[in-house]
């Protein structure tokens, strides 16, 4: 006989905490966005829309993406599971689109001035980055057309993706990490306006990092 484990309750303060990190993190990835978009000014040369392509790939449209779905603070947690996986798909793509573009106006930048591909672990990160990335987005065909899925169980594949999403947001985050140690953000700012910066993404990371897996754990402790 299988005795079902009451559902553990948290304290106030726990839950309260979490949900105000959620909030930060939506502020956050906004006024981060916003922060580089004015540093970098989108349209003044290829290169500017490199950082602000990028930042806004996985600073706003990505953390959105993955933020929808939190218990305590989903801009549309109202709705039903459907709706979020849609916008989920739409902000993901966005999301797809803006890192591809961006790594290709940096890429025709360095070979307008004639400087070699590559050379930096930034740039390197970022070439992996932008491959998972799209190799996690043809992976998630399955969770839209079912059909695709042949063989696999669509719980395990909502738990691969969950996984390979955090794997591909921690990739996107440490590879903006990077580009804070570039000439370019270095140069631009301040010491500390340097390390809020370097503060902001760390804790982007963690709420997100938090999420999936209290998420993921939740699903095991159903199960089991």
């Amino acid at each position: 006989m299988v005795h079902k484990k009451e559902p553990e309750s948290e304290p106030r303060l726990y839950g309260l905490t979490r949900t105000a990190s959620v909030v930060l993190t939506h502020l956050i990835c906004f006024g981060f966005t916003v922060f580089i978009s004015v540093l970098s000014r989108p349209g003044t040369s290829w290169f500017s829309w490199h950082p602000f392509l990028m930042t806004l790939a996985f600073s706003f449209f990505m953390t959105e993406a993955i933020l929808l779905f939190s218990p305590e603070g989903s801009p549309i947690k109202s709705f039903s599971h459907k709706t979020k996986g849609g916008v989920h798909r739409l902000l993901q793509g966005l999301c797809a689109s803006c890192a591809v573009l961006g790594f290709a106006a940096i890429f025709y930048n360095k070979h307008l001035n004639g400087k070699p591909h590559f050379t930096s672990w930034h740039g390197l990160l970022g070439l992996l980055t932008v491959c998972v990335v799209i190799a996690q987005s043809l992976a998630a065909m399955p969770l839209s057309y079912p059909s695709l899925a042949k063989g696999w169980s669509l719980a395990k594949l909502k738990r691969y993706h969950a996984a390979s999403g955090l794997i591909t947001y921690l990739l996107g985050s440490a590879s903006m990490l990077l580009g804070l140690c570039s000439v370019w953000f270095a140069g631009a700012v301040r010491e500390y306006a340097w390390y809020l910066s370097a503060l902001c993404l760390v804790l982007s990371a963690f709420v997100i990092m938090n999420q999936v897996s209290r998420s993921y754990m939740a699903k095991k402790r159903f199960q089991s």
